[in-house]
């Protein structure tokens, strides 16, 4: 596995990093999914959050899921765009209203990523 310094915007997206940066940007640790919208896929930040009494998932949970999400995105090579994105949208999740980023990516290996959630 490479070691790629703390400032390289090209290195994977970790679980912490985007749990840090939801807490810092939002004060709420907000849920994120993948969603496929007219043959395109979009990652999406959701008004539910982890601190919500009604949450779904415990924070184990919500942190597996997260890592799930983020592996796509890794895969995709789009975890600076992801960066840039979050750090950046003027935008807060809302009640009935997720914020969404289309994950475009390029190249073989990102067409058949992509291939398996279009289908």
């Amino acid at each position: 596995m490479l070691d790629l310094p703390a400032d390289d915007p090209s290195r994977p997206l970790g679980v912490e990093e985007l749990i840090t940066c939801l807490r810092q940007r939002w004060r709420a640790t907000y849920d994120l999914q993948l969603v496929v919208r007219r043959q395109r896929l979009y990652l999406q930040v959701m008004w539910a959050y982890l601190e919500q009494q009604s949450f779904p998932m415990d924070e184990a949970a919500y942190r597996v899921h997260v890592a799930e999400v983020l592996d796509v995105v890794n895969r995709l090579g789009l975890a600076p765009e992801v960066r840039r994105w979050l750090a950046s949208t003027r935008d807060k999740p809302r009640l009935g209203k997720a914020l969404s980023l289309p994950l475009e990516a390029e190249g073989p290996e990102s067409e058949s990523l992509l291939r398996e959630f279009l289908v």
